[in-house]
């Protein structure tokens, strides 16, 4: 994995803070102006350290950044880059669901859409994303953040760790037309493959997780990531033959240069943040102040943060 990496490397994605310098072409930004944006370093068409965010400076491209408003804090903005994104691609993409896209005005579009997984940080964003471009939502969640989801627009929220969550899922999309689904979290492809296989619709999942065996093997990791990935993806050929469900996984980074990024950073955030109809979720959990917090915040995240995303300030 990530082979194209060269050192040195400057790992991060999210980032927000104030304008610096700007290049000769670009229009949108001036100096001093409050922002956030996704850092690019880390990617194969980019791939360099002076766009890692991880650091005090990052360079970033002006189609992938967004001015924020006066009442929302740098921590808190931050966490909107790398989720928001990867929930982007995923819902409007060409070849993922390919929804229309959002806006501060948008027209019912009478479909719903399935987000399994709707308070992690890609859920969040999914949620308000799709309702901002006229589509129903139905998610899952644990009960204590049943009233997150709802508060950002999900119309019918279900417990999934629920033994009746499928059928439940089932019986509400009953007399509705979906829009298709997105999986978040370990065996939610294989549930909303169940779900879309009773609705009338579009059946399609966009996969924002990919099967990996939990917990993270210490030994043999490689041979154990692997032989978990084709035994999935055996079970999953059979699903799609069986069910008449496709599906794909999302990767986050297309958003550079699918068209996506544009609509999504250039059109849509500042004015929704400005206004109101979307807002930077997760709660930001600020951990320190200085780099030296970053393998600390790591740590955090590897033993699991719930409706929270791990924040460093500088």
């Amino acid at each position: 994995m990530f082979s194209w990496v060269r050192y040195p490397c400057v790992l991060g994605h999210d980032v927000s803070g104030e304008v610096v310098e700007v290049g000769d072409e670009v229009t949108r930004f001036k100096v001093g102006d409050r922002v956030v944006g996704l850092a690019i370093g880390l990617t194969k068409s980019s791939n360099t350290s002076t766009k890692g965010a991880f650091q005090f400076y990052t360079v970033l491209p002006d189609h992938m950044a967004a001015h924020i408003p006066n009442t929302l804090s740098y921590e808190q903005a931050s966490v909107i880059p790398l989720a928001f994104s990867t929930a982007a691609v995923g819902l409007f993409q060409k070849d993922q669901l390919a929804l229309q896209l959002p806006s501060v005005s948008p027209k019912p579009t009478g479909e719903t859409v399935l987000i399994w997984g709707g308070s992690t940080s890609v859920g969040v964003n999914a949620i308000q994303l799709a309702v901002a471009a006229g589509y129903e939502v139905f998610t899952t969640s644990s009960p204590k953040n049943f009233d997150l989801c709802k508060k950002l627009g999900a119309s019918q929220v279900f417990d999934y760790s629920s033994k009746t969550s499928i059928p439940d899922l089932i019986n509400a999309f009953k007399g509705k037309t979906t829009a298709g689904a997105m999986s978040i979290g370990k065996g939610a492809a294989d549930a909303c493959m169940d779900i879309l296989g009773k609705c009338q619709g579009k059946k399609f999942i966009s996969m924002v997780t990919y099967p990996v065996p939990l917990p993270p093997p210490k030994r043999f990791i490689l041979p154990r990531l692997l032989s978990t990935f084709v035994a999935w993806m055996i079970s999953n050929q059979c699903k799609k033959i069986t069910k008449g469900v496709n599906n794909k996984f999302v990767d986050g980074t297309n958003v550079i240069s699918n068209g996506v990024g544009e609509a999504v950073y250039v059109n849509f955030l500042a004015e929704a943040l400005e206004k109101g109809t979307f807002v930077a979720a997760p709660e930001a959990m600020v951990i320190g102040k200085g780099l030296g917090f970053v393998e600390k915040g790591m740590e955090i995240q590897r033993d699991g943060v719930s409706a929270k995303k791990v924040v460093i300030s500088l």
